[in-house]
């Protein structure tokens, strides 16, 4: 299994819709990954790029859950990329209808997820990150850090 990716990355698309995956995140790919990605549709109007261990590992999930469950697995097919090498400098390939859906245009932001890497569009990515900062300072205080 693929390491757990952390981390914010600022980077930019260029013109042919190909994106860099951070040094840091390359370093956490399985040798059962064997480089390899697939690119789907993200939780929150981004994009999910999954390495093809992790990938496996989330399908297998879905396929054994209810109808919820089953209806994510759909939805991450549809939208998903067909496995592709990520290059030697860390390039892979985004599809035109994902960069849509995600309102990507020249600029990114690359975001480690645990099992999986989100690119945003920076303006959404701000806004989300703004919400979440929300509901953290409504839900916990220094007591919590303890």
């Amino acid at each position: 299994m693929s390491g757990e990716f952390l981390g914010t990355f600022e980077n930019s698309v260029n013109k042919q819709k190909w994106i860099t995956i951070p040094a840091n995140f390359k370093k956490k790919f399985s040798t059962m990954a064997k480089f390899t990605v697939v690119v789907t549709i993200g939780p929150e109007e981004n994009i999910a790029i999954y390495p093809l261990d992790n990938w496996n590992e989330k399908i297998n999930q879905l396929k054994q859950g209810e109808t919820r469950e089953k209806t994510l697995l759909n939805t991450l097919r549809s939208f998903a990329t067909s496995e592709q090498k990520m290059e030697p400098n860390g390039r892979i390939k985004i599809g035109n209808e994902l960069l849509e859906i995600a309102g990507i245009d020249t600029k990114v932001i690359i975001k480690g997820e645990g099992n999986f890497i989100s690119v945003w569009n920076p303006q959404r990515y701000l806004e989300y990150r703004k919400k979440k900062l929300e509901n953290h300072r409504k839900m916990f205080n220094s007591l919590d850090y303890q």
